[in-house]
């Protein structure tokens, strides 16, 4: 997100490996068997249908709301079975001082709903921080940094916890990064947390992503507040018939 003063504002083997570990992981193989847990979730997920709504909003110095921006639309398959994502009707910005960029979207897309699968894992560094109870559900916590960034990149930089059951992930703490600081712009990213549920007894997927977090633009900090939501989980099912010579 820039501030208007600125100019405009990534399976097969994980899983065969993770399915060889032993029961009980060292802390270095967890991080491997969650990205081998989390491909199967982003396998899962592709073939769901949902609606996303956005909401980011803009406070004053009184805590009150100056400004909005509201999105809602369906992601959906097209006639040609390609996903794609339909507006519901047409966005409402009033937002004053954040200008929204392509990044945001980006970020909306591939960072909140963040997936550490084993096609990503290579891009990151992990550290095993211990364990905790997240709403009833005994979890491994790792942090997950980019081993580096390359231009044009969009990652993750934050924590993630997973239940020790099977390695699902049920939260994740962070930030999209990086900041994208210059002499001509000034593009700034908040912190957020994102919540995953089980959808269909065993895949979990996120469900609702907030943030709230104050941008330190150089004209001026400015906070921020970023919910969206994921809902009506609906696993697409093709009504593409293939017919053989002779049928009718």
């Amino acid at each position: 997100m820039r501030s208007v003063r600125k100019s405009r504002i990534g399976l097969i083997l994980a899983l065969a490996f993770a399915a060889n570990l032993p029961a009980t992981d060292p802390p270095r193989d967890i991080a491997r068997r969650v990205a081998a847990r989390e491909t199967e979730n982003k396998a899962a997920r592709e073939n769901y249908t949902y609606r996303q709504t956005v909401v980011i909003e803009e406070m004053d110095a009184r805590g009150g709301r100056s400004g909005e921006f509201r999105l809602q639309q369906d992601i959906i398959f097209s006639p040609k079975l390609e996903r794609t994502e339909k507006q519901l009707g047409k966005p409402v910005n009033t937002l004053r001082r954040l200008q929204l960029t392509e990044e945001d979207f980006r970020d909306l897309r591939e960072v909140q709903p963040f997936l550490f699968t084993a096609e990503s894992l290579w891009l990151y560094e992990t550290r095993y921080k211990g364990e905790e109870t997240v709403d009833g559900i005994e979890c491994f916590v790792l942090s997950v940094k980019p081993r580096q960034v390359l231009e044009g990149q969009r990652l993750f930089e934050g924590v993630l916890w997973a239940g020790k059951e099977d390695f699902s992930v049920v939260r994740t703490y962070g930030q999209a990064v990086p900041q994208l600081l210059g002499r001509k712009k000034e593009n700034l990213f908040p912190r957020f947390t994102t919540l995953r549920e089980r959808v269909d007894d065993k895949h979990w997927f996120p469900i609702h992503t907030h943030a709230d977090d104050v941008l330190p633009f150089s004209g001026g900090p400015l906070r921020m507040k970023m919910t969206v939501r994921y809902e009506n989980y609906k696993r697409f099912q093709s009504e593409v018939k293939i017919k053989y010579e002779g049928e009718k």
